[in-house]
Order: C-alpha cells, then structure tokens, then sequence
C-alpha cells in the first residue's frame, strides 16, 4: 500500500512540472551604446547590463560602436565580459570600431557594420609630453596582438586579419602589405568575415536577424557609474592622489587632528572607491598603502632622522598608488604610464606641502586656519599667565620626535616642535600656542645642555 502511495506522488508530481510552461526566452533586446573613450568606468557598465540581459533571459544584447579607441585594460575587461556572457551579444559599428573598439567588437557573437564604417588600427600607442603618439615596444604589441587573435579564434573569425590589425608585420597577401596596420571597411570586413553583414540603421540589424519585433530597452549608464568614471578619469584621479598626499603631510607636521587630515583621509577614500567599483583596487593595495602610511607615521613620530621605516612606507606608499591605476591586460607602457603619474602626483604634494608650510602661517588667513594664536604676556590680579609666551627660549628635556617634554620659564611643559626632530639638550623658542598645545621649533646656533634631572625634580615639587 504504502509502494502504491509513493508511485502515486511520483506521478502527480511529474503530471504538476509537466503542466508548467517553460520559461520562454523573452522578446527584449538591450542596447548599449560604446561611444567617445573606452575608460575603466565603462567596463562595470558594460558588465551590469550583460548580467541585467542575462537574468530576464532576453534575445541579445546590442553594441551600438563609435569610438576611436582608449584603454586596452578597459577594453580586455569588456572582452572577458562579451565572451563569458550568458546572452546573446551583438556589435553594430557605426561607424567605426578603431583600436580597443576594434577588440570589443570582436568579442562579440555577431557584428554588423553600417556603410562607411572602420575597424582595425589597434597597434597600442603612449603619449608624449607634447601629446604626440608614440610606438610601444615589442613585447607590449606582442601582448595586444594575441589577445585580438585569440578573441577572433574564439568568434571563429580569421586570426591573421585580427593579428594585422595590430602588428604591422603581418602580411595578408591581396589585402595588406608588410609594414602597412590594417583597417577593414565595411565592405572589406564583409568579404574577409571579419563582418556577418551590413545594415544602415538598428532597425535593418533587428529585421535580419528575426528580432524585429522586439522590445527595444535601451541603457545608458546611472548616476553611479558616471561618478565613478569621473573619478577614474586620469586627470582627477592623480589629483586625488596629490590632494591626499598633501593632506595627510600637512596634518604630520601640525599637531592635532584638523581640516588638512580629513581633506586628505577623504580624497584617498575617493580615489580607493572610484578605483575599486572598476576592479582596480583589492586588499593587496589597500593593505601597501596602509602600511606605507604607517611607517611614515612611526618615521614621523617615534623614530629621529631618516630611517629605514621611512624609505619602506614611501616604496609601500608608491607601489600601492601606482597598482591602483591598472588592471588585468595592462600594457607595459601602461605600467611605466602608471609609474610617472604616481610620481608627479608625489611631487606635487610635496612642493605644495613644503610652500604652505612655509608661506601659510605668515598670513592672516593662514594663521587663522592653523588656529595660531599669539599670546602676550599679561597679569592677571598679580599671577602670571601660566602659558609660556611667544618668543620664549627654553631647553628640551626629551627628544621631540615631534612631542615631547620641554622646560621653558623654569616649568616642565608638554610641547610639539614644528616637525623637526629636536635632541633633548637643545635650546628651542615657542613659535605658537594652538590651544593647549605649545608649538617650538630649534634654535639654531646655539648651545645648551639639559639642567640636571634633580634639579628639575626639585622644581617640579
């Protein structure tokens, strides 16, 4: 009995998934537009719609091209996201796909190219100073040049043709000669099968492959994504970078925690966020740049001079900002590029920080924003103001490595010396009271020698 209520179940149950329909592939078609230059933020975009098309299992995915290039990281993270896609993708170039859009378009299932379109002239390039393109070297073409043979193979698109895109040295007899890079037009593409066919318009493309009465959902990218491409933008971002440095040597060198600190605490959490929504940052950055900060800090605070604490936290410092700027598939131009934007942004931070340090406190907007007060000496119902006053010379009784302990007027008194590292025994002078914290600084030329710790204890009591 209990034989015939199982194979009942089993059967109602059958009849029950039978009955349900299968899930119909639904009659949208996304279209994307890769427009202007191909930048790190367009790849999360790209990457977004393609799982958005996956999930709601709809027809294809179209990429509407018009671009003449940009970078070949960001190009490869959108290749990597075409060829592992879980919907059907297609490229329309209209009207031309040159350089990195010439790897995206590749990586595509289908490509259709509007009359007067151009793909090709993908050989990597760096930029000089005076914005003039320059070749790269061998291994960086080498690198380029089997990533677009590989994307043509896994399309079953002609390999050499995708080769002599990039490298000059491929020769295609009857189409390009040696020492010549290849462009295809669109006729050309269409006869080398490069191409499946030509369509003037999106419509042409839709009716003649069967999606003509598809739903049409076009996609742009959100509020976000543009954030975040503006703040991947190479020019902002080594902004960033300066601006994170600055702040961060500026609030070193000045005691307490103030406005200098969180303007570079927040352009360094700008610069990490916008970097890591493109992939770019992971825990390895992070962890070099934390503890380059660190060392620099133990540098500054614990240790006198310049030691081997400092040297290690500037090279973590370095090599975490520079690993930030590239991903996978960078170029080894693209690296040494990273290297000199890291740099000058260093550079920068440090002749802004050595100027505001210098100029600012002589002015009365700069003294305001250090919250600098001069004291004077006042009498008050026949005491004295207990507050050394400006002007003042003392002895410091320990190393200020910047704080430490100093006696000035006869009082043992916690003081922070203006960044330089000041040996116990040395005559020092109060710059500046900032609050309750006593800002001295070395005076120069000058001997002294520490007063006896006993008799320093017997006026302490």
């Amino acid at each position: 009995m209990s034989l015939l209520r199982a194979l009942a179940f089993v059967f109602t149950l059958g009849c029950v998934l039978a009955a349900r329909p299968a899930r119909a592939a639904a009659n949208v078609v996304y279209v994307v537009p890769i427009r202007g230059i191909i930048d790190l933020g367009l790849a999360p975009f790209v990457q977004r719609v393609l799982d958005e098309a996956g999930d709601t299992n709809a027809a294809a995915v179209v990429l509407v091209i018009d671009t003449h290039g940009g970078r070949v990281d960001a190009a490869v993270a959108i290749r990597d996201s075409l060829l592992r896609a879980r919907v059907r993708t297609i490229a329309f170039i209209d009207k031309r796909a040159i350089s990195a859009g010439a790897l995206i378009a590749l990586a595509a299932e289908t490509i259709v190219m509007a009359d007067g379109g151009t793909v090709g002239a993908a050989t990597p390039v760096q930029m000089s100073a005076e914005g003039a393109a320059q070749p790269v070297s061998e291994k960086t073409v080498s690198y380029v040049r089997k990533e677009f043979r590989a994307t043509a193979e896994s399309r079953n698109r002609p390999p050499l043709v995708a080769e002599a895109m990039v490298d000059p040295d491929v020769e295609i007899e009857g189409l390009i000669a040696k020492g010549k890079l290849l462009t295809l037009t669109t006729t050309e593409a269409v006869e080398r099968k490069v191409a499946d066919f030509r369509a003037d318009d999106l419509d042409t493309l839709l009716a003649r492959l069967d999606l003509g009465s598809a739903e049409l959902r076009h996609r742009t990218p959100n509020w976000a994504e543009r954030v975040v491409r503006f703040f991947t933008h190479p020019v902002l971002s080594s902004l960033l970078i300066s601006i994170a440095i600055l702040g961060i040597l500026l609030e070193l060198r000045t005691p307490g925690f103030g406005a200098p600190g969180v303007v570079g605490l927040a352009a360094l959490a700008l610069f990490f966020w916008g970097h890591a929504i493109v992939r770019l940052v992971g825990w390895e950055e992070v962890l070099l740049i934390v503890l380059g900060l660190a060392l620099i800090a133990v540098e500054v605070f614990v240790i006198p001079g310049f030691s081997v604490a400092g040297v290690l936290g500037a090279v973590a410092l370095f090599a975490g900002l520079t690993m930030s700027l590239f991903g996978a598939g960078v170029s080894v131009q693209g690296v040494v590029d990273a290297l000199f934007r890291v740099l000058v942004s260093l550079l920068l931070a440090f002749a802004a920080a050595v100027v505001l340090l210098r100029f600012l406190p002589r002015l009365p907007f700069g003294r305001r924003l250090v919250l600098a007060s001069e004291l004077k000496s006042t009498e008050s119902e026949g005491a004295r103001d207990s507050r050394p006053v400006v002007g003042r010379a003392g002895v410091a009784v320990s190393p200020l490595r910047p704080a430490g302990i100093a006696q000035i007027d006869g009082e043992r008194v916690d003081v922070v010396s203006d960044g330089a590292f000041v040996e116990s025994g040395q005559r020092i002078e109060v710059m500046r009271v900032d609050g309750n914290r006593i800002v001295v600084r070395l005076v120069r030329d000058s001997a002294a020698t520490a007063p006896p710790r006993e008799s320093l204890d017997s006026r302490r009591t």
